[in-house]
């Protein structure tokens, strides 16, 4: 099925070419939905843009589009309105027709991509010894959505987990295990991630204040990275027993990662080195091997570098990094690689990019790309926190929003008087606390901080996960009520759009291929809620306003199609944010 916003673009090409000339050829239509259906469903603006080049007045240039633009197998014939805006009003046979195929779809008329590509999406990526907290809940589950919605379109996804599982710190991890729980190395079964998340600071006090500690704890590393079998066992220990844990909270939000961690490219790093060197990019500063890129400054105004190799011979984030571009795009073949990583890394991320590209690493048609995220704040604006100052677990979290979500449920279920199984309670207090939390953060546009609030995510009105769900919920509803099966309606059964409110939900439910198409692309997930909350909100009106179940034939089946169109909708763009549906509520 081809979408509504490419043929129209097509033909608005061909009008202005016909216009005013070949050179004018790929100029920017400037389509959009309209926000106000008095207008039509979509407005061109470019003849304002094409004003000034043109030497003439925008209503004129509109005029002369008109005259060359022939949209008669979609729209109605354009009007032109104030100085020079082309408006277009979707045939009723021709949405009518539109939302037959989606219906009869799958993927609900939208094909995968042409050319698919290799793409790697890096995130989550928690550190070893270290419980998940919720800062990895939006590198988590941003990444996750990308990937998805990169999969639907049909691209080669490839999901790395690049966690923290190599350096320093290891050392004194080592050190510790080997003396306050020597059992560890012999069986891993005994130590549980509780333990090691206080063991870590346990640890950390003894590397701060034991000076005995702290120079055992370096030859600790130097054994680790020279393969000595008993730090490598104390170190394979840790990344086990944290393996474990980071794949309890991957499971229950539904996450399908494959872990590449930092030790992986530890064995590249002296290669990356190298051929810097070679190349006659590294300099040594201060007893390090840096590399200067033009453009980059500290606060001083003195030229920035990025630290390749240490003054000690160590390598840092940086050198695993370039390692990971080589090996991603030279190994894994990618064409797009996506650093779903917070905002505070920007920086690193542009030098790592630029020192990797003055190398020649970055093949011709790679696209390196951070996709930067802000950071949680509680009610008081700041970090979100526990009472105590601590970071907040991932696992309390989500326990403390399914545990909401089952208290509301209750008491929804006692004041409606229903009797429900303990079983059906706690589905939907689980998938209802997960999709909120899911939701609230997919909602934000992710380089913004957000509030977290479970009041708010919780909430049945608004743009919520519990929204959502509800209006996916009431379609069902109507299929149990009227006995509807909707896989097995009948094969003559079809759309016609009469209400106001019909074609304002037609019209949207249409505009899923045009939002999948900007979010694959430009990588903001909270588009795709809002379009989600739109839809919701219409179909609600178009509930509201028109009668389904006692519509007469054949405007009965009609509307029941346009109701499991739009739950096929719901559901699909739910699942390409990581959101399960609920058949009951």
């Amino acid at each position: 099925m081809k979408s509504t916003l490419t043929q129209l673009t097509a033909q608005f090409d061909q009008a202005i070419v016909a216009a005013f000339g070949p050179e004018l050829t790929g100029t920017d239509p400037m389509l959009e939905p309209t926000t106000n259906p008095k207008f039509g469903d979509y407005q061109a603006n470019l003849a304002m843009s094409l004003a000034k080049p043109l030497k003439n007045n925008p209503r004129a240039i509109a005029s002369q589009i008109v005259e060359h633009l022939d949209v008669s197998a979609l729209c109605e014939p354009p009007e032109i309105a104030g100085p020079g805006f082309i408006n277009l009003r979707l045939r009723t046979d021709y949405l009518e027709q539109q939302l037959q195929q989606m219906q009869a779809d799958p993927r609900l008329g939208i094909p995968p991509v042409a050319q698919p590509q290799r793409v790697i999406v890096d995130f989550s990526s928690p550190n070893i010894a270290k419980e998940m907290h919720v800062g990895h809940l939006r590198s988590t589950i941003i990444g996750d959505s990308i990937a998805r919605v990169q999969e639907f379109m049909g691209h080669d996804v490839l999901r790395l987990n690049h966690v923290g599982d190599w350096g320093t710190q290891f050392g004194m991890l080592i050190t510790h295990l080997q003396e306050a729980c020597p059992d560890a190395l012999e069986a891993d079964s005994s130590v549980d991630i509780g333990d090691l998340v206080a063991f870590y600071k346990q640890a950390k006090q003894r590397f701060d204040t034991d000076d005995d500690f702290k120079t055992r704890s370096r030859e600790a590393v130097v054994a680790l990275q020279a393969g000595d079998d008993t730090a490598t066992k104390a170190w394979k220990v840790l990344c086990t027993q944290s393996r474990q844990e980071f794949q309890k909270i991957y499971d229950r939000l539904g996450i399908t990662i494959q872990e590449r961690g930092e030790s992986f490219y530890n064995p590249l790093l002296a290669d990356v080195v190298k051929d810097l060197d070679t190349q006659g990019l590294l300099v040594e500063d201060q007893g390090a091997k840096v590399v200067f890129v033009d453009g980059f400054t500290n606060k001083a105004g003195d030229p920035l570098p990025l630290i390749i190799q240490k003054s000690d011979g160590g390598y840092n984030y940086a050198t695993t990094d370039l390692a990971a571009i080589r090996y991603r795009t030279q190994q894994d073949g990618a064409q797009r690689v996506l650093y779903v990583v917070d905002a505070g890394q920007s920086n690193h991320f542009a030098l790592v990019f630029q020192v990797a590209a003055k190398a020649g690493w970055i093949p011709d048609g790679v696209e390196l790309t951070h996709v930067p995220f802000g950071v949680v704040q509680g009610e008081d604006g700041k970090k979100f926190k526990t009472r105590s100052g601590e970071t907040v677990r991932l696992k309390d979290l989500l326990d403390e929003a399914v545990s909401r979500a089952r208290a509301d449920l209750e008491r929804r279920i006692e004041a409606e008087g229903r009797q429900e199984s303990e079983s059906f309670i706690q589905t939907v207090a689980e998938t209802v606390g997960i999709d909120a939390v899911k939701y609230a953060d997919l909602s934000q546009n992710r380089t913004s901080n957000y509030i977290f609030s479970f009041d708010k995510m919780l909430a049945l009105q608004g743009n919520t996960a519990p929204y959502m769900l509800y209006a996916y919920v009431r379609v069902q509803g109507i299929s149990r009520k009227g006995n509807i099966d909707f896989d097995h309606l009948p094969d003559e059964a079809r759309i016609h759009l009469e209400e106001a409110s019909e074609f304002a939900l037609a019209r949207h439910l249409l505009q899923l291929d045009e939002v999948l198409d900007e979010v694959a692309q430009d990588l903001y997930p909270n588009r795709l809620c809002q379009y989600l909350f739109e839809l919701s909100q219409k179909f609600n009106q178009f509930y509201d306003r028109c009668s389904v179940l006692q519509a007469p034939e054949p405007q009965r089946t009609s509307r029941l199609l346009l109701c499991d169109l739009t739950a096929q909708t719901l559901k699909l763009g739910l699942s390409l944010l990581g959101i399960s549906v609920l058949e009951r509520m």
